[in-house]
C-alpha cells in the first residue's frame, strides 16, 4: 500500500500547518493578510519552505504527519518498516525514529511515493590546485621578456628582440606592451607594421592579451587604410599604424607626427628589418629621436639580406647593437630546441630541381648579382615556364595527398592565379590570394583555408602571406618564388612550422623549387644565426 503525500498533507489542521510554517511565519502571514491564512495557502507555503521530502525528513513534522494516518494506513506503514503493532498502531508510530540513510527511512519515503533527501557533501577544495594563465608564456619566452626589459632600461633605450619564426615572438611582445602600460597610469604604445593585414592581426592580438593582462580600460587605435588617428585629450592604450600610412602623413606635414611622439611612451617595430628603409627610418626617427622613447624591434631574422653586410650593419647600428636573442640553456641553437620539444614542427626540406634553360642576358646576370632580390622580369619568365609549372602541379598533387593544408608561394600574381586554376581543374580545392584580390573574396578564401574542413586545400599566394599569417593547420609549403633574401625565405618557410605544443603539427614538409643559376636556401636553423657577426 502507498499513500500520496498530498493526501496526508491535505488532512493537516491549522495547528499542524502553523507548526510547519513556524510561529514567525504565521505571524507574518497574519500581518500581511490577503488570504494567506487560508489552509491551502499555508500548505503551499510549507511545501515552498521545505518541500515534501523535507517535511517528512524533519522529525517533528514527520510525527505530526504520521499522526494523521488512518488506522489501516498506519498498520500498513508499520508493516513496511518491519515494526509490529497491536490493535492500536499509533503508539508504535510515535516511537518510530528511522535513522537517516537507513532502510527504514527509505521504506517510509517509499510509502508516500517520495525519494529521501540525500545529504550533500560540501565540495572542499583540494590542498593543491593549478592555476593556468589565460595568456601565458613558456619559460624561454619569459626569459627573453626579462632580458629585453632590462636592455630597455639603459640608454639609448633600444633593443631588437630576436626570436625564431613560430617561437611566440608576438605573444612575448604583447606581454612587454601590457607590462609597460600597467606600470604607468597612462601610456601609449605605438606598434608599427608594414602590411595592413598584419596591422589587424596586431590589434586583435593586443585585445586578446589585454583581457588577461590589463589593469584598466584602454583604447586600441587603428591607423591604416582609410582610418584617421583620433587620439583625444589623454591618450592611453595602443596605436597600431602602418608604416606607409605614417610616412604618407609625414610627407604631407612632418609635424603631424609630433602629437603622436609627445603622447607615445613606447614604440614597437614589427618585422624590424624594414626599419632602416629610408622612408620608414624617417618615421621612426621622427617618433623617437630627441624623445628618449624606448624602441623595440621584433624579428626572426635580424638582417636584411643574405650577403649585403653593409645593410645588415646598418640595421645593427639602428638598434644600437642591442639584440636580445632567444636562448635555451644546453642548446647551441634555439631552433633545434624548439623543434625537439614540439614548439616547432620537425621540417623535412626537399628540393624540386628545375633544369630548364633560363636564358639570362648579361645585364640580368649582373642585376641578379647586384640587387637585393631576383628582378621582377626574371620572375615573370619563370612563372610562364610550362615545364616548371607542370613539375610544380605534379608535386602539389602529392602534397595534397599527404596534407590537409598546403601553402604555395608563387613567383607572381598571375602565377598564383594560374596554379590555383589548374589545381581546381584537376579536382582539388585551391584558391589564390594577392594584394590584387578583392577584400571580400580574400576573406572568403582565407576563411575556407583556415577552417576545420577535412578536405585538403591549397592556398596559392603572392606577396601577402609571408609574415604574420597564422594558419596552424598548414603542414606543407611549396616555395616556387626564388629569392636571394634569407629573411623572405625564412618567413615563407615559417608559415608551416608551428609545432604541436603551439597548436600546429608535429611534422612539416617544405618543397623549394631550385632553378639552375639562381640562389636557394635549405634550413631555417642556419638562418637564425646567419647575422651574428654584425651584432657582435
Amino acid at each position: 500500500m502507498t499513500l500520496a503525500f498530498s493526501t496526508i498533507l491535505a488532512r493537516a489542521d491549522d495547528e499542524a500547518l502553523a507548526a510547519f510554517v513556524g510561529e514567525a511565519g504565521a505571524r507574518l502571514l497574519a500581518a500581511v493578510g490577503g488570504g494567506l491564512m487560508a489552509p491551502s495557502k499555508k500548505r503551499e507555503i510549507a511545501l515552498s519552505l521545505y518541500g515534501a521530502a523535507g517535511l517528512l525528513a524533519t522529525a517533528a513534522h514527520r510525527q505530526r504527519l504520521l499522526a494523521l494516518l488512518r488506522p489501516d494506513e498506519a498498520r500498513a506503514l508499520l508493516r513496511a518498516v518491519g515494526e509490529s503493532c497491536g490493535a492500536d498502531p499509533y503508539p508504535a508510530l510515535a516511537r518510530l525514529r528511522p535513522r537517516r540513510g537507513s532502510w527504514q527511512e527509505g521504506a517510509v519515503f517509499d510509502f508516500f511515493g517520495l525519494e529521501p533527501p540525500r545529504a550533500e557533501t560540501p565540495e572542499e577544495a583540494p590542498a593543491r590546485t593549478d592555476c593556468v594563465p589565460g595568456y601565458g608564456l613558456f619559460g624561454h619566452q619569459r626569459q627573453a621578456l626579462r632580458e629585453v626589459e632590462a636592455v630597455l632600461e639603459a640608454p639609448p633605450h633600444r633593443a631588437l628582440l630576436h626570436m625564431p619564426t613560430g617561437s611566440g615572438k608576438t605573444r612575448t611582445a604583447m606581454h612587454l606592451v601590457a607590462r609597460h602600460l600597467c606600470r604607468r597610469e597612462r601610456g601609449l604604445v605605438v606598434w608599427l607594421v608594414y602590411g595592413e593585414e598584419l596591422c589587424e592581426q596586431a590589434a586583435g592580438e593586443f585585445e586578446r592579451a589585454w583581457r588577461h593582462l590589463g589593469d584598466r580600460a584602454v583604447a586600441v587605435h587603428r591607423f591604416w587604410g582609410h582610418r584617421e588617428l583620433l587620439l583625444g585629450d589623454a591618450p592611453d592604450g595602443l596605436v597600431v599604424a602602418s608604416l606607409p600610412k605614417l610616412y604618407s602623413k609625414a610627407m604631407e606635414r612632418l609635424s603631424s607626427l609630433a602629437d603622436l611622439a609627445r603622447a607615445a611612451t613606447l614604440v614597437v617595430v614589427d618585422e624590424a628589418h624594414q626599419a632602416i628603409a629610408p622612408t620608414y627610418a624617417l618615421v621612426i626617427d621622427a617618433l623617437t629621436v630627441g624623445t628618449r622613447l624606448p624602441l623595440v624591434g621584433l624579428s626572426a631574422t635580424p638582417g636584411r639580406t643574405w650577403n649585403d653586410v653593409d645593410a645588415d650593419e646598418a640595421l645593427s647600428r639602428f638598434f644600437a647593437r642591442r639584440k636580445v636573442t632567444l636562448r635555451v640553456e644546453g642548446w647551441d641553437n634555439p631552433v633545434d630546441f624548439l623543434t625537439a620539444t614540439g614548439y616547432l614542427a620537425r621540417a623535412r626540406f626537399e628540393g624540386l630541381h628545375h633544369d630548364g634553360t633560363l636564358d639570362l642576358t648579361p645585364g640580368e646576370i649582373k642585376k641578379i648579382a647586384d640587387d637585393w632580390d631576383i628582378p621582377a622580369a626574371v620572375l615573370r619568365r619563370l612563372a610562364a615556364d610550362e615545364q616548371r609549372n607542370a613539375a610544380i602541379v605534379h608535386r602539389l598533387d602529392g602534397l595534397l595527398g599527404r596534407h590537409r593544408r598546403v601553402l604555395v608561394f608563387a613567383a607572381t600574381v598571375a602565377h598564383a592565379d594560374l596554379l590555383a586554376t589548374v589545381l581546381r581543374a584537376r579536382g582539388a580545392e585551391a584558391y589564390s590570394v594577392s594584394a590584387a584580390t578583392p577584400p571580400a573574396a580574400r576573406r572568403h578564401r582565407l576563411e575556407r583555408y583556415l577552417g576545420d574542413g577535412e578536405r585538403p586545400i591549397a592556398l596559392c599566394n603572392y606577396g601577402v602571406l609571408t609574415t604574420g599569417f597564422d594558419a596552424p593547420r598548414t603542414s606543407a609549403a611549396l616555395i616556387a618564388r626564388p629569392t636571394k633574401s634569407l629573411v623572405l625565405y625564412s618567413q615563407m618557410v615559417g608559415r608551416a612550422l608551428r609545432g604541436p605544443r603551439a597548436g600546429g603539427n608535429s611534422e612539416a614538409e617544405i618543397v623549394t623549387v631550385l632553378d639552375r643559376a639562381l640562389p636557394g636556401f635549405g634550413s631555417v636553423a642556419e638562418a637564425f644565426i646567419n647575422w651574428e657577426d654584425v651584432w657582435n
